[in-house]
């Protein structure tokens, strides 16, 4: 194929020089980019609000004018009657008889003094179960104190029909009070095991006997004793 461009006529000569004139003028335009400089605008001083709130109209309120309070009455005339006017309408006082005050003695009852009770182990003489009264030494006493309260609770012991059916079994602990003349009083459970055998525990210790009170300095006090009831299926 013949080439019928002339040198002159073909571009592609002067490409090197469009080339470097082009990048010239980018970084020019790249210069001058960086170098410009931009100002901020000034605000505008748009003056101050003066609010005088002194100045402000303000309703005026006329008060409500009451009529003026009528006169006081002109004061009631009294009539000074002399001594010689007999008065026709006298009121007669009859002497009555004034029966004397009665007086009304107040008796205060004596009010019962409250001892709270003591520790079983602490105190001085501990209580004397019925058949332990001739012994003097306090420990064997005390030995024959455990022994008879543990045969009074087997002779009136009484296994519940339910706990036995449903194979219930445990050692329930009862509380109570002998109070200052022996009697035991106010039973209470302190460990439980069952309803029905908490039952039980509280029926035989109310089935106690009255005993020799505890005493303290030799004087009956009430105190304390905490029994374990032991149920055992056999």
């Amino acid at each position: 194929m013949i080439n019928k461009k002339s040198d002159k006529a073909n571009l592609e000569n002067k490409r090197g020089i469009y080339f470097f004139v082009g990048l010239i003028a980018t970084l020019a335009i790249v210069i001058v980019a960086f170098e410009w400089k931009t100002y901020e605008a000034e605000l505008m001083d748009l003056g101050n609000v003066d609010l005088n709130l002194e100045e402000q109209m303000v309703p005026i309120t006329q008060r409500e004018q009451k009529p003026p309070p009528p006169p006081p009455a002109p004061p009631e005339v009294i009539e000074i009657v002399e001594d010689d006017i007999e008065i026709e309408n006298e009121i007669e006082i009859d002497d009555q008889d004034f029966e004397e005050e009665e007086v009304f003695e107040i008796i205060e009852e004596p009010t019962e003094e409250v001892v709270e009770p003591m520790n079983f182990m602490v105190v001085e003489n501990k209580p004397v179960f019925p058949g332990c009264e001739n012994i003097q030494d306090q420990m064997e006493q005390y030995m024959c104190f455990q022994k008879k309260i543990g045969e009074h609770i087997v002779s009136v012991f009484k296994y519940p029909p339910i706990a036995k059916d449903m194979g219930i079994q445990g050692r329930v602990f009862v509380s109570f009070v002998i109070d200052e003349k022996g009697n035991v009083k106010d039973p209470v459970i302190a460990r439980s095991v069952d309803k029905y055998l908490d039952e039980e525990a509280l029926r035989i210790i109310k089935t106690i006997p009255k005993m020799t009170p505890a005493k303290q300095r030799g004087k009956p006090v009430p105190v304390n004793f905490t029994l374990p009831i032991n149920f055992r299926l056999q």
